[in-house]
């Protein structure tokens, strides 16, 4: 009589495990081994140790009468977006991937350097400070802009558009330039290219050479969280060099 506890004879079973406590089934069918600890822990990828992104910190929706923007540091290089924002003052101290601005009026615009498009969309009575590779708007009306622009703007269906160059200063401002690739010796800011063209009509001029940017873009708020910022617009001071551009059209046109 054998004993009850006594383990069963490698030989009547043939000495072989059970399969299912061995293997498994992968997704195709086939049968895999297990690994010897079946404890452990699951692999950690490079996109499971990122940083959860929350999109309401890269966009400006449904603004009224306020002061509001981004400090160097927040937006790093990341798409932003403006949108439905009215009588405010809006200032982008950081570098961008892109900036889209739709259904904006009567607003007062600062936009760090941005490494591809600022789109100006449906917005009307803007004023703005803008450094970008490519500007372009569409259906908009009444917009004064200082701009540097890598490569030739564009103003589709917009009217009263008028453009000066870029002036302005703040301390990360040359470092923000070179994190967005643009250069500061490359500006076509007067050289606009109109895609709807009306006969008879000019849909865009010049301002004037002695224009100052804070007559049209006022510095920050004394009590808004931009208040530590050392901004100037002399164009002394300005990053990119100032420049006549064509002046092939009176601002007055």
């Amino acid at each position: 009589m054998g004993c009850f506890y006594s383990k069963k004879s490698k030989r009547k079973s043939g000495g072989k495990e059970d399969p299912a406590l061995t293997t498994s089934v992968d997704d195709a069918g086939n049968t895999v081994p297990l690994g010897n600890n079946i404890d452990e822990a699951p692999k950690q990828y490079s996109w499971d140790k990122r940083e959860k992104v929350d999109p309401k910190d890269y966009m400006l929706t449904g603004l009224r009468d306020v002061t509001v923007g981004r400090l160097s540091g927040k937006l790093n290089g990341q798409q932003f977006v403006i949108q439905e924002c009215e009588n405010c003052n809006i200032y982008v101290f950081d570098h961008s991937a892109t900036i889209t601005i739709d259904d904006c009026v009567n607003c007062r615009i600062f936009l760090g350097p941005v490494k591809g498009s600022v789109f100006f969309r449906d917005c009307k009575d803007i004023k703005c400070v803008v450094a970008c590779q490519q500007f372009r708007t569409r259906d908009c009306k009444k917009l004064e802009v200082f701009l540097c622009c890598a490569t030739q703007p564009i103003i589709e269906s917009s009217t009263g558009m008028k453009f000066g160059c870029f002036q302005y200063f703040y301390p990360e401002l040359a470092f923000h330039f070179k994190d967005a690739g643009l250069s500061i010796f490359n500006n076509n800011w007067s050289n606009i290219h109109d895609f709807t063209p009306v006969s008879g009509e000019n849909n865009w001029s010049l301002l004037p050479e002695d224009s100052s940017v804070l007559d049209f873009v006022p510095a920050p708020d004394p009590e808004s969280e931009f208040k530590s910022i050392r901004i100037s617009t002399d164009p002394s001071r300005s990053i990119v060099p100032l420049t006549k551009g064509g002046r092939r059209k009176g601002s007055e046109e």
